[in-house]
């Protein structure tokens, strides 16, 4: 149930404009602080989990693993192509995929 609550959330923030796709855009939008949420793929490469993770901690942003798949995530945020990162810009959005995440968990 939380897993499904989970993709409908992100694809909710993705209907309202919240979130940042891709790696390159969100480790660019890190510095600004306009990132509240960094979320990769379980099916990320290792060197996309190190640049994310590294640049995270490094700018002080949460960032967790999904339990999904970068299809699974491209699924719910209507795209086509397989993305592994996505930025949370608002903080209720953040905050509640923070309290699913958890409850998975």
């Amino acid at each position: 149930m939380a897993n499904n609550k989970f993709l409908f959330m992100l694809g909710l923030c993705r209907k309202a404009g919240q979130m940042i796709i891709g790696t390159d855009l969100v480790t660019k939008s890190l510095p600004g602080g306009k990132v509240k949420l960094v979320i990769y793929a379980k099916d990320s490469s290792d060197n996309t989990k190190k640049r994310v993770t590294d640049k995270c901690a490094f700018y002080k942003v949460k960032c967790i693993e999904s339990s999904f798949s970068s299809e699974e995530i491209s699924s719910c945020i209507g795209k086509a192509s397989n993305i592994c990162v996505l930025g949370i810009v608002n903080d209720n959005f953040s905050n509640e995929l923070l309290n699913i995440s958890n409850e998975t968990r």
